[in-house]
C-alpha cells in the first residue's frame, strides 16, 4: 500500500458494500467508487492522458473531484485541485504554471470559457460536469459520457516518492506556487491522522473544506484508510452546517478559525451534537472565546487543535486532554514525524527559546513546482540528524515557535510578509499588484491585522494622485472584489499621505499597520462620539 489509489482498493477487499462517498442524494459503496474511478481511469488514457501530465480540477466538493484524483493514481497522471474561489486571473495562472492537459469544470463555473482556454496553450480537452451552455473553443467532452469507457486493468508504474498532486497556495511574493504532493505524502499523512484521531470503520466525516486544501482532501483520504464514509459538502452557512451535521449522524468534522467562530455562536440541537465524537481545528490558532463556546456547546466532544503547512500536510496536534494545562499550544509532533524548534544555523533552541518551526519525516512534500530556487531556500537540510549519512531534506516552515519545558509547541509568528487569513496564506504582493491597476492610486502595501475571526484581516494603505479622494478607495473596493476570491479581499482601504519605509527603502509593514490600526480606532472614537451628541 504506497500509492494513493491502492489506499483505497486495500479498503475496497474489505468493505466494498459499505458507503465511501455521499454528496447530497448521491452515495457510492467502496465497491462502486473503484468502479468508476477505474472507468475514469480509463476513458483519460484513451484521451492521452499519460504518467506525469496533469489534470486541472476545478469544481466545488462533489465526488467527480474524488474519482479524478483515484484515476490520477492508477494512470501515475498528477491531479491539480483548483480552489472553486479561485478568479479568472488566478486560475489562467494555475493553468499555465502546472501546463495542464486536461480541466474539468462544469459550464457554469468557466467564465468565461474561451478566455480561460486561451490562456492555456496546453489544454487538449475540456471535461464538463453536467450540461454545457454554449460553444466551447476547445474539444470537449461531458463527464458521465466517460463512465460508459472499459475500466483500466493495469496501473500506470508509479512509486510511492512520485508525484501525485500539486496543491496551489500563496507565497510570499506574486502568484500562488505549486506545493508537489507524493503519493508518499498522502498515504503516510492518512495513516498518521487516522491513528490519533482514532478513526473507525462507523465514523462519517463531513468534507466541508475545499478540496483544494490539503486540510479538506485530508477528510476524504482518512475517511478511506479505515473504511469509512466521506459526507461531502460545500459550507454556506453555519446553520445549515450543524444542519447537515444533525441529518448525516457525522463523527468527524474539521474547520478554521472562521467557521468555527460562525459554529460556535451557532445553535446546536442535540440530534447534531450526540453524533458528534470530534473536532479538528487547523489554518490558525483558535480564539479563548471561541474555545470555550465550542466546549460549552458540545461538551462529549473531542477538540483537537493542529497546526499545518501544504509544505508537509500536517505536523502537530494537541491531546484534547492538554486544553486546560497547554492553553493556546500547537502540541506536539504527530505519529512518525519530528518537529523540531531551530536557530538560523541549525542548532535546536532551548526551551522557551523562539525559533523555526522544522518538519522531518514522511510528509515533507517535494517542493515546488517549477521554482527550484524557491524550492531550496524552503527545503533544506536538517544538519547532524543523521550523523555520517548524507544529510535530510526538511521543510522550514517560516513559522516562528517557542516550545516549554514538556516539548508543548506555542506558535509566535511568521518569519515572512504572509499575511493569515480564514485559514489561508495570503500574498500581500498578489494583493498589492490587483490595487495597483486601479487608475488613480499610486501605491499599495497590504498587511494583516489580529482577528478573533480571521486570524488576520487585510487591511491596504494607498497613495493616490492629487485631486482624487473617496472615488478610488471606492474603484478598489469594487476591482479587488471582481479580481480576487473572497478571502483576499482588503476589509479596510485607507488613503495615506505617504507610505512608512524601512532604511532600505521598502515599505515598513509594521509602521503601516500601527498607522492603519490607530486611524481605525480613532474613526470609532469619532464615530461613538458623535452618536451620544
Amino acid at each position: 500500500m504506497t500509492l494513493f489509489h491502492e489506499l483505497f482498493d486495500v479498503t475496497v477487499a474489505r468493505a466494498s458494500a459499505r458507503p465511501a462517498l455521499r454528496y447530497r442524494d448521491r452515495q457510492y459503496s467502496y465497491a462502486e467508487l473503484e468502479e468508476r474511478s477505474r472507468r475514469l481511469a480509463g476513458a483519460l488514457r484513451r484521451l492521452g492522458v499519460r504518467k506525469g501530465d496533469r489534470i486541472l480540477i476545478y469544481l466545488q466538493n462533489r465526488p467527480e473531484v474524488v474519482e479524478t484524483a483515484l484515476a490520477c493514481s492508477r494512470l501515475g497522471a498528477i491531479f491539480v485541485p483548483a480552489s472553486p474561489m479561485l478568479r479568472q486571473r488566478q486560475l489562467e495562472h494555475v493553468l499555465r504554471d502546472s501546463g495542464a492537459k486536461l480541466l474539468l469544470s462544469s459550464a457554469s463555473a468557466l467564465v468565461p470559457p474561451a478566455e480561460i482556454c486561451k490562456a492555456a496553450p496546453p489544454l487538449a480537452a475540456l471535461v464538463i460536469c453536467g450540461e454545457p451552455t454554449g460553444a466551447l473553443p476547445i474539444r470537449s467532452v461531458l463527464y458521465e459520457e466517460l463512465m460508459d469507457e472499459a475500466p483500466l486493468e493495469i496501473a500506470a508504474p508509479a512509486i510511492d516518492c512520485d508525484a501525485a498532486a500539486i496543491l496551489y497556495t500563496s507565497g510570499s511574493t506574486g502568484k500562488p506556487k505549486g506545493v508537489v504532493v507524493s503519493h508518499r505524502n498522502l498515504v503516510s499523512g492518512a495513516l498518521s491522522v487516522s491513528s490519533y484521531l482514532e478513526n473507525v470503520a462507523d465514523d462519517r466525516l463531513l468534507v466541508a473544506l475545499p478540496l483544494s486544501f490539503d486540510y479538506g482532501f485530508s477528510q476524504v483520504s482518512t475517511a478511506f484508510t479505515v473504511g469509512a464514509c466521506a459526507v461531502m459538502t460545500n459550507f454556506s452557512t453555519a446553520a445549515a452546517l450543524v444542519q447537515e451535521v444533525g441529518a448525516a449522524r457525522i463523527t468527524g468534522l474539521a474547520g478554521v478559525p472562521t467557521m468555527w467562530a460562525h459554529l460556535a455562536a451557532s445553535e446546536w440541537p442535540a440530534s447534531a451534537a450526540e453524533s458528534l465524537r470530534y473536532i479538528t481545528n487547523s489554518g490558525g490558532a483558535l480564539a479563548l472565546t471561541v474555545l470555550n463556546r465550542l466546549r460549552s456547546k458540545l461538551p462529549n466532544t473531542k477538540i483537537f487543535c493542529m497546526y499545518g503547512l501544504t509544505e508537509a500536510f500536517r505536523s502537530t496536534y494537541l491531546d484534547p486532554r492538554e486544553l486546560d494545562r497547554k492553553p493556546g499550544s500547537i502540541g506536539k509532533a504527530i505519529p512518525n514525524q519530528e518537529v523540531l524548534v531551530l536557530r538560523p544555523d541549525g542548532t535546536r533552541c532551548a526551551p522557551g527559546e523562539v525559533g523555526e518551526l522544522v518538519h522531518r519525516g514522511s510528509l515533507v512534500t517535494l517542493g515546488y513546482w517549477n521554482d527550484p530556487e524557491r524550492t531550496q531556500q524552503r527545503f533544506r537540510p536538517v544538519p547532524s540528524i543523521n550523523p555520517g549519512l548524507v544529510s535530510e531534506i526538511a521543510v522550514w516552515s517560516g513559522d516562528l515557535v517557542r516550545a516549554d519545558e514538556e516539548g508543548f509547541l506555542y506558535f509566535v509568528g511568521r518569519k515572512d510578509e504572509l499575511i493569515k487569513t480564514s485559514g489561508y496564506r495570503v500574498s500581500p504582493t498578489e494583493i498589492e499588484e490587483v490595487v495597483l491597476e486601479v487608475p488613480g492610486v499610486l501605491e499599495a502595501v497590504a498587511v494583516g491585522a489580529p482577528d478573533d475571526v480571521l486570524g488576520q484581516r487585510i487591511l491596504v494603505a494607498i497613495v493616490v494622485e492629487a485631486g482624487t479622494g473617496q472615488e478610488v478607495v471606492d474603484a478598489v473596493r469594487q476591482h479587488t472584489r471582481m479580481q480576487l476570491p473572497t478571502y483576499m479581499t482588503p476589509a479596510h482601504i485607507q488613503i495615506v499621505g505617504a507610505i512608512a519605509r524601512n532604511s532600505n527603502g521598502k515599505p515598513d509593514r509594521n509602521a503601516v499597520l500601527l498607522e492603519l490600526q490607530a486611524s481605525i480606532a480613532a474613526e470609532a472614537s469619532s464615530a461613538v462620539a458623535r452618536a451620544y451628541r
